[in-house]
């Protein structure tokens, strides 16, 4: 049996097709979630999370009074429904259109009689097509889905580690369906000028209430045919003067003026000689530019956790 890489390599135009149809499969799952959970800050409610097989919405509480969760296992390729009053309901992921995964997960969900309705219009994708007619997008390679489900484990893992380093307000590591990104965000703790808005497939209302507050924030995306490859990326709102000329590493990193974040292309972080160490400076030289040019409290910073070992509290 050959070794499993820790840091898979990941070729972007290669499972392209792939990415599309698993990220609009990921958006219906979500909605899912979105449609019976009550509104949380900046929408911390929406997303899902990187787990022991995949991809999951954790716990939702249904009208009914159960729970329940909806796993993407990309160990066994299943979309699998679990409920507290059922036996688990599931069907193989496999080459399928959008339109007959929509269908099928409704009527399993029918079948654990959890009746939910969604918003069927994808968010933040171009051209985008209702989810009970898109037959347009029906690609499905398990080998690619399942190396950026082991590159997502790979970057939760440091970033849960990163989030350890600060006292304050920090969002959970969690999988945003509608970019197609794992984030963890921080926060100063100060109201930031209200957000223009204006993102493509995102109402104004949900970007202004989820950049209420000053952030800096991290993550890691697939890449995009504007930019075809894995990275990770790091930006601040409101972004403060100076934030694009800072000194950010490692080697490799840059500033993307059309973007406006820091990004770091996968690979460098794949190839370091200690990916994990590169990755935290990146998360770390990133984060005290923005705080640093931003005028943060610094006090809301601290060493990083250690399992097993409370944190030292001053005075005790």
């Amino acid at each position: 049996m050959s070794a499993i890489q820790p840091w898979p390599p990941l070729n972007y135009p290669a499972w392209r097709e792939t990415a599309a149809t698993f990220q609009l499969w990921t958006q219906i799952v979500g909605k899912v979630r979105l449609a019976l959970t009550p509104w949380l800050n900046h929408g911390w409610q929406v997303p899902l999370y990187v787990n022991a097989h995949g991809l999951g919405t954790s716990p939702i509480d249904t009208p009914r009074g159960d729970v329940m969760e909806i796993d993407f296992d990309l160990v066994e390729d299943e979309l699998v429904i679990r409920t507290s009053q059922a036996p688990d309901r599931r069907f193989a992921l496999e080459p399928t259109s959008v339109a007959a995964f929509y269908q099928r997960l409704m009527g399993e969900l029918r079948a654990v009689q959890v009746d939910v309705r969604i918003n069927e219009l994808p968010n933040e994708v171009a051209a985008p097509i209702r989810f009970p007619d898109d037959e347009l997008h029906a690609s499905y390679d398990p080998a690619a889905v399942n190396a950026f489900w082991r590159a997502l484990v790979q970057a939760t893992r440091v970033f849960r580690l990163f989030r350890t380093g600060f006292l304050g307000k920090a969002s959970p590591v969690h999988f945003f369906w509608g970019s197609f990104d794992l984030a963890v965000t921080r926060f100063s703790g100060r109201p930031a000028p209200p957000h223009p808005g204006g993102i493509p497939g995102l109402p104004d209302a949900v970007t202004r209430e989820a950049y209420s507050h000053e952030v800096s924030s991290a993550g890691f995306w697939p890449g995009s045919d504007a930019y075809p490859q894995a990275a990770f990326y790091s930006y601040a709102y409101p972004a403060p003067p100076g934030f694009a000329q800072a000194a950010i590493e490692p080697a490799g990193a840059v500033w993307v003026a059309e973007m406006g974040e820091w990004l770091l292309p996968y690979e460098v972080v794949r190839t370091s000689l200690d990916p994990d160490a590169a990755l935290l400076r990146f998360l770390q030289t990133t984060y005290r530019a923005a705080a640093d040019l931003g005028h943060w409290d610094r006090g809301l910073e601290c060493g990083m956790g250690v399992p097993g070992r409370p944190r030292a509290v001053k005075g005790s």
